[in-house]
């Protein structure tokens, strides 16, 4: 749509120097998800991949899980009061069969973290929601383990797919590679959050759901968040460059997760499911 980033003048401060020129910024612009013509969420994001972002939304809300269950999706028109279509308001059609939720604006989300519940019915809801367990340390990928060194690789490999970031600087990125180190798929947007919706949403388009051979790697920390959209996408492991919240690692713990921060350069801690990866020397439990 050619909204992805917009052009803003500033003014530019180099060594004491002033200038005036034009800057490319990432875009940001609401998008309203309806459920069968329900109003369902609002979510700050960068346009493009919209369709994708609505169905792995609401993959991570438990509502989609195949691709035979989502009819289409649509955007609205007649979106304002002139009738015009803004682009910013998506429909996702069940098909046929297809149970509705029982979803209202003041729906029980159990994916924010400001959502008010606590870590113990945050946890339980993941945990029974999820339709797909993630597969135990002896099944795929871990029949493969990940070597450390593939992993340490994974963000440079991430940020040089990112495209937009490159003329932006303001966009996060979310990834999916094989336990080789092979890039699946990648997306950008404001918010992480999205950037993983957009991978799942297309996923799920594809009929590629549980993404039960995937590592996902996404910048910034590792909140509950992301952790729980990787656990509902069937993903067995989560990377981040930065660091993971502790409710992150309990979720991560609760499910079977592998859950690695602080993946920079050679370095990185694992909080959980350490199993799937080639560590080679002794890991002392205390």
């Amino acid at each position: 749509m050619g909204r992805v980033t917009e052009r803003r003048r500033v003014i530019r401060v180099r060594d004491g120097a002033v200038s005036a020129r034009p800057d490319t910024l990432v875009a940001e612009e609401p998008m309203e998800i309806r459920l069968n013509g329900k109003p369902l969420a609002i979510t700050m994001r960068t346009p493009g991949d919209d369709f994708a972002l609505a169905a792995g939304f609401l993959v991570s809300e438990g509502v989609l899980g195949h691709r035979d269950e989502l009819a289409n999706i649509v955007y609205c028109a007649g979106a304002t009061e002139d009738g015009s279509n803004t682009y910013n308001v998506v429909d996702v059609k069940l098909a046929p069969g297809v149970a509705v939720p029982d979803i209202t604006l003041e729906r029980n989300v159990y994916t924010t973290s400001s959502c008010g519940l606590c870590g113990k019915a945050s946890l339980d809801a993941v945990r029974t929601t999820t339709r797909w367990p993630l597969p135990a340390d002896d099944q795929p990928p871990a029949g493969q383990r990940i070597e450390p060194e593939t992993l340490a690789a994974l963000p440079d490999r991430l940020r040089a797919a990112q495209r937009v970031f490159d003329r932006t600087g303001g966009l996060h990125a979310a990834a999916l590679f094989t336990p080789d180190g092979e890039l699946l798929d990648v997306r950008e947007d404001v918010g992480r959050h999205n950037a993983v919706d957009k991978l799942v949403g297309r996923a799920l388009q594809e009929g590629l759901l549980p993404l039960s051979g995937a590592v996902l790697l996404v910048s910034g920390r590792a909140s509950f968040e992301l952790a729980q959209k990787a656990v509902m996408a069937g993903i067995p492991v989560l990377a981040a460059v930065s660091a993971p919240s502790s409710l992150a690692v309990d979720l991560a713990v609760e499910t079977g997760l592998t859950l690695v921060g602080f993946l920079r350069g050679s370095s990185m801690n694992v909080y959980a499911g350490e199993e799937r990866i080639a560590l080679r020397s002794a890991v002392d439990g205390g």
